[in-house]
């Protein structure tokens, strides 16, 4: 019987887009998405939110259209460009600015944190430190593959991004990134009046969507650094050009080769394959002593 009721749950996939935990889609946006053409016998692999992957023809999924001059342009990405961030641990104190500076600017409610700041310890013996973590915009992202509509996906420049005007909601995405840098957008946002929708700026965000960082390229394009960069009152983030080989915290400008075999950079689940573009340096020598989120509780209200 369960065998039976895995093929049922995949045969109401093809027909309705089943979603694991309930479908979020109404039938409209169902039809704008899965075609009713004959089966061409090329088969597109898509994985469910439970793990599984599931096959369906390529005729059953209609490719989306560009929704406006601004997603038209934010696919192409900035010439010439290879984008890079290093993340120093050492200097992180958990002050929290880079983490406040990116929800003011995206819009986010106090409970979406698209940069996250965990706290790490390897054991009880060790001691433990502070680890930033973003969307790491990796140049093998497992994300682009899974999405049946084209609506995240990865620019020239190494930065992925989702455009929510396409997004259906089917989180294929989240259940494929092993660094679970997405999240869902379960509420109705808090849309600015004044904004007017670019997947360069993820503004005004849409309820039923997938969002996460997304490198800042509309500050990219202004030469300017992402918000969480030059919020930042440590100089814990350097971000720069890969393919210059210099990165900057907004104070100093390094070789990023030189940087990463100096300090013993290094790069999450390397093992993977996916290529993050997000390089941590150890939390060695660190210029701040550890303080717990509990115990620094004041500070980060100031």
């Amino acid at each position: 019987m369960e065998g039976n009721d895995n093929n049922n749950d995949r045969r109401n996939f093809l027909k309705a887009g089943l979603l694991t935990g309930g479908s979020l889609l109404a039938a409209s946006a169902l039809q704008s998405v899965f075609s009713s053409e004959k089966d061409s016998g090329e088969k597109v692999k898509v994985l469910t939110t439970d793990g599984k992957l599931v096959e369906v023809d390529s005729t059953h999924i209609k490719k989306a259209q560009p929704c406006c001059v601004n997603s038209k342009e934010s696919r192409v990405g900035i010439p010439d460009k290879k984008f890079v961030m290093v993340i120093d641990m050492s200097r992180c104190k958990d002050a929290l600015k880079c983490q406040k500076s990116c929800a003011k600017h995206h819009a986010l409610p106090e409970d979406v944190k698209w940069l996250k700041v965990l706290k790490m310890q390897e054991s009880e013996e060790t001691a433990p430190y502070w680890m930033p973590k973003p969307c790491f915009h990796c140049d093998h992202p497992p994300c682009v593959k899974v999405c049946p509509v084209d609506a995240t996906y990865k620019r020239s420049d190494g930065i992925v991004l989702i455009d929510n005007e396409r997004c259906i909601g089917c989180r294929f995405c989240m259940a494929a990134c092993p660094y679970s840098a997405r999240s869902f957008n379960w509420g109705e946002p808090k849309i600015p009046t004044d904004a007017n929708y670019s997947p360069e700026t993820s503004v005004p965000r849409k309820k039923g969507t997938v969002e996460k960082c997304d490198f800042c390229p509309d500050m990219l394009r202004q030469g300017k650094l992402p918000h969480c960069v030059s919020a930042c009152p440590n100089g814990v983030y350097y971000f720069g050009d890969l393919n210059e080989d210099t990165v900057t915290n907004g104070d100093e400008t390094l070789r990023f080769s030189q940087l990463i075999k100096d300090k013993a950079g290094y790069r999450e689940l390397e093992s993977l394959g996916t290529e993050p573009s997000v390089y941590y340096l150890p939390a060695a020598n660190r210029i701040f002593p550890f303080k717990d989120r509990v115990e620094n509780k004041e500070e980060h209200q100031h």
